[in-house]
């Protein structure tokens, strides 16, 4: 897969913003067939940093049901909370 398409966004939540402060941390939503290797090389890649760990969540996709009946289907979603080594940040999601 393509460095330009393991990467959909970077998240900006509460949890990642403690994160960030305390264990270097940032969150991305990544592309649901990527694997941790292809998310480091991607990661270190787009900002130029250098990575120690990435961990990967997946959320399911779930049924819409309205008054007991299945009426869609929400799509799940991958998501990647990769670690920097000490000293490295990315300057353009510092205050998001």
């Amino acid at each position: 897969m393509e460095l330009n398409y393991v990467i959909i966004r970077p998240l900006a939540t509460e949890k990642l913003s403690f994160l960030k402060r305390i264990t270097n941390c940032y969150g991305f939503e990544v592309h649901p067939d990527a694997n941790k290797i292809e998310i480091k090389r991607a990661v270190e890649a787009l900002f130029d940093v250098v990575v120690e760990n990435v961990t990967v969540t997946r959320k399911r996709p779930r049924a819409l049901k309205r008054q007991g009946r299945v009426i869609g289907k929400k799509s799940g979603s991958k998501k990647a909370y990769v670690k920097l080594a000490a000293g490295h940040n990315i300057p353009g999601l510092e205050g998001v």
